[in-house]
């Protein structure tokens, strides 16, 4: 269960509306149509006002502060493309239209130096408004995306991490010859069922044609829709009908991923057939008490329960948005789960597998997430348990590698403490049993703690959990969140190209070391969990070897 960022990227969670300030922005829209003279607004206004607040109210409040005034005719466009999309032969629904030509500087006709991405009719927000703008081109190892007041508190000016190849870098062109030219950008708006790795299904799709994404505009329904809103460039005229066909043609090969595929016998059946040689893990739903939720994921709830006295954890799936997809996934974190037994993996106590009532029991952690732990308590570890909390995690990993298992989805919301802080793996939703061929290509986790070849849909192993923990590790020597002035979108663009967390000057070297070894690009130069335990453990003894002789030091001298 995904505790932190949406299982799906592209989630914005519901909020309550109302006004911006004393602004009510949706009176402003309704009052735009009727001095327009839109024929519904006049005709029928109390009809045409029922429809736009149902189509507001689907949406977060960050879309209403989205809409731009002098295009209300957007909102509209938006209500008809969700409507659209309900019906599954028709998904994904988009509407493509040109918007303007942005004046690009060029350096001797070379790549791009530096772009506009604020269109002048965009209204500026700068907080917790769905936006997500894309990096821009690097030259010369200067890692720089565009600035956007647009973005959830942050300057997307990330030179900090390379300041001084970028000051060399613009002194060395200072003198160059820099030309202006018009670069084409256009604007696609997709809807379709919302889903885990939407967006960047989404943005795969879109740099398939060869497009450029400046800006996203992302948004999630109540009812389980998305509406997703790209600014891109890269197609070169302003004419859209190549680029209507262009998008068909990229749509049709990736034919079947939109709406989950179809399986003759659902997975939950074969789950079930399983159970039959080993039922003493089905449980009666009769005997399972539902308390608090603990958490909300894109298809699921997290609970704290009672099953035979004792406290546990149930994963309910939501049985209004099952599908063959989740119902497989389902399947395959209880075929895994079956399997392991290990101090630091998460106990699996049993399942409900009879279709709708779905769900998943757990041993109970009242230690809660690292995630928790870390940045909303705000604590900061010292060494010594620093060091037991990854060797804790290191050595959970450590076992579900020998066992073939590929967590797929490392992060510390998913590593749970119990009473006694020990840290436990946790949520094999998205885990698999590695394929015979030891590698895989499907793209699935969190942005922030994503390896770069998954990213870039290469293929991975299970060398892609030993990135993910570097990206643990991290945050476990700095208590922040990583990448934390730049979105999701962002921080997966810019680990593409090379970016990783800026280095903590204080750490001990030995983790500093360790840490850049596990995040390599090149995935054979990582480490195992084997190799990283015993250093992990040595450190440890070192540490606590030193801090005995300190205390006797200060002991003596007293």
């Amino acid at each position: 269960m995904d505790l932190t960022e949406g299982v799906g990227e592209s989630s914005s969670p519901p909020r309550s509306f109302g006004s911006f300030g004393n602004y009510d922005v949706r009176n402003e829209v309704y009052d735009r149509f009727v001095e327009s003279g839109h024929k519904e607004a006049v005709s029928n206004p109390e009809l045409f006002r029922e429809m736009l607040d149902a189509h507001f109210n689907r949406l977060p409040s960050s879309y209403v502060l989205d809409v731009n005034m002098d295009r209300v005719e957007d909102v509209l466009l938006h209500q008809r493309l969700l409507t659209l999309a309900k019906d599954p032969e028709k998904r994904p629904v988009y509407h493509i239209r040109f918007l303007e030509n942005l004046c690009t500087i060029t350096d001797d006709g070379d790549d791009l130096q530096s772009v506009n991405i604020i269109s002048p009719e965009r209204p500026d927000f700068n907080a917790d408004n769905g936006v997500v703008p894309s990096n821009k081109k690097i030259r010369d190892h200067a890692i720089d995306f565009e600035p956007c007041s647009k973005l959830e508190h942050l300057n997307l000016d990330v030179r900090k991490a390379s300041k001084g190849v970028e000051e060399t870098y613009h002194r060395e062109n200072a003198s160059r010859r820099q030309d202006f030219v018009h670069v084409p950008t256009h604007e696609v708006v997709f809807s379709t069922i919302d889903k885990p790795k939407l967006l960047s299904q989404l943005s795969a799709l879109l740099s398939d044609i060869g497009l450029n994404i400046r800006e996203a505009h992302v948004f999630s329904t109540t009812d389980g829709y998305s509406l997703d809103v790209f600014v891109v460039d890269g197609w070169p005229i302003e004419d859209t009908d190549g680029l209507h066909k262009a998008m068909e043609k990229a749509i049709a090969r990736s034919e079947g991923s939109w709406s989950g595929s179809s399986h003759s016998h659902s997975a939950v059946d074969k789950a079930s057939a399983a159970q039959a040689k080993c039922g003493d893990w089905e449980i009666d739903r009769r005997l399972l008490k539902i308390g608090e939720r603990i958490a909300s994921g894109s298809c699921g709830d997290l609970y704290h329960g009672v099953y035979l006295g004792q406290d546990v954890a149930v994963k309910i799936l939501r049985s209004e948005h099952l599908n063959d997809t989740q119902e497989e996934e389902f399947a395959q974190e209880v075929a895994i789960l079956r399997q392991v037994q290990h101090r630091n993996v998460v106990r699996f106590i049993g399942a409900c597998t009879k279709s709708p009532h779905l769900c998943i029991i757990t041993e109970y952690m009242p230690g809660g997430s690292l995630y928790d732990y870390l940045h909303k308590n705000h604590n900061v570890l010292k060494l010594p348990q620093l060091l037991k909390f990854a060797i804790d995690v290191s050595r959970g990993m450590e076992y579900l590698h020998q066992n073939n298992i590929i967590h797929r989805d490392l992060k510390t919301a998913n590593l749970l403490m119990d009473i006694h802080k020990v840290v436990k793996v946790a949520d094999f939703g998205v885990a698999r049993f590695q394929n015979q061929e030891g590698v895989m290509t499907a793209e699935t986790g969190t942005y922030r703690w994503m390896a770069p070849e998954v990213i870039n849909h290469e293929p991975y192993d299970q060398k892609a959990d030993i990135f993910s923990f570097a990206i643990v590790l991290w945050e476990l020597v700095t208590a922040k969140v990583p990448y934390d002035t730049m979105t999701p979108l962002q921080a997966a663009l810019g680990v593409r190209q090379g970016l990783r967390p800026e280095l903590p000057q204080d750490a001990h070297p030995k983790l500093l070391d360790l840490m850049q070894r596990c995040w390599e690009t090149t995935p054979a130069h990582r480490p195992s969990f084997s190799e990283i335990t015993v250093e992990l453990e040595t450190l440890l003894q070192e540490v606590e070897v030193f801090t005995r002789q300190e205390t006797k030091d200060a002991v003596n001298g007293s």
